[in-house]
This record gives C-alpha cells, sequence and structure tokens, in this order.
C-alpha cells in the first residue's frame, strides 16, 4: 500500500508542479519561444495521457466509466477516430485487452517523456529562457552549483517531506471516494 500510495500522491504532486511550471511560463511570456512551447505541450499531452492510463489500472466504476468516456472521444476524429478506437480497446468494448493496452502504455510513455524532456531542456538550453523583463540575461549571471543546486535540494525536501506527510496521515486524500 506505501507503493501504491507513493505513486498516486506522488503523480498528483507532480502535475501541482507542472501546473505551476505552465503558469510561471504564461506570467513570463515563454510561449514566445515556440519550439520550447510546442516541446512543452506535447510533454503536457503525453503526461496526461500517462496520467489517465494510470488511472484506469484499478479497473474501479470510476475507471471503467472514465474509460469509457474518454476512449470514445477518440471515435470524434475524422477517418481514423473509430478505428484507433477499436484499436485501444482491443475489441468492440472496454474488456481486459483494453486493461492490458492501458498498462503497457502506462509503462512505455514514461520513457518517451524521459526523452522528450530531454529534448525541451535541450531547446531551452540553445534558445535561451524566457525573463520577466525580456531582455538579454547574458550578463551578471550567478553559478548554478551554490545556489541553485541548494534551492533545488530545498524544494526537494520540501516536496518529499509534504508527500510523506500527506501518505502518513491523509492517505486517501486524492484518491476517488468509491
Amino acid at each position: 500500500w506505501i507503493m501504491q500510495n507513493l505513486h498516486a500522491i506522488g503523480a498528483s504532486m507532480f502535475f501541482i508542479c507542472i501546473y505551476i511550471h505552465i503558469a510561471r511560463g504564461l506570467y513570463y511570456g515563454s510561449y514566445l519561444n515556440k519550439n520550447v512551447w510546442l516541446s512543452g505541450t506535447t510533454l503536457l499531452i503525453i503526461l496526461m495521457a500517462t496520467a489517465f492510463f494510470g488511472y484506469v489500472l484499478p479497473w474501479g466504476q470510476m475507471s471503467f466509466w472514465a474509460a469509457t468516456v474518454i476512449t470514445n472521444l477518440l471515435t470524434a476524429v475524422p477517418y481514423i477516430g473509430t478505428a484507433l478506437t477499436t484499436w485501444l480497446w482491443g475489441g468492440f468494448s472496454i474488456n481486459d485487452p483494453t486493461l492490458t493496452r492501458f498498462f503497457a502504455l502506462h509503462f512505455i510513455l514514461p520513457f518517451a517523456i524521459i526523452s522528450l524532456s530531454s529534448i525541451h531542456i535541450m531547446l531551452l538550453h540553445t534558445e535561451g529562457s524566457s525573463n520577466p523583463l525580456g531582455t538579454n540575461s547574458d550578463i551578471d549571471k550567478i553559478p548554478f552549483h551554490p545556489y541553485h543546486s541548494h534551492k533545488d535540494i530545498l524544494m526537494l525536501t520540501i516536496m518529499i517531506t509534504t508527500m510523506f506527510i500527506i501518505m502518513s496521515f491523509t492517505p486517501n486524500i486524492f484518491y476517488d471516494p468509491e
């Protein structure tokens, strides 16, 4: 139960961080940097797909109906929607092959996320990041190691501590009430 709670709470906290990252990007005007923004948007779509596939895996009533509703949305895609839905279901209705495919996709997509995250960071370093002033940020830089690594370690410690506090005292806070 610890691993399942750690996985569920960790995924929820990861998405909280992602939404904060998106809000910061919108505030700083990062969408003006097209390639970085496009890679980030693609990364968000794959992250949401992975989270959806993981949400369906417990195979309760909420999971079943979520899979039914979301996969039926694919039928709206012109020309290939019905075939794509049938392939994803593994038949003509949601059944055991659907769960197997969702598990496989939930396992495989994080490797695509790692690859796309590397591309996203590489594009960020080659094209430069956005700052609130919109000016050139090549002057007066501070070194990464003492300042940013300590800040990152502090935030990581806060996040892990928060995760374990939530997991210890209110483990079902991010679950469905079913």
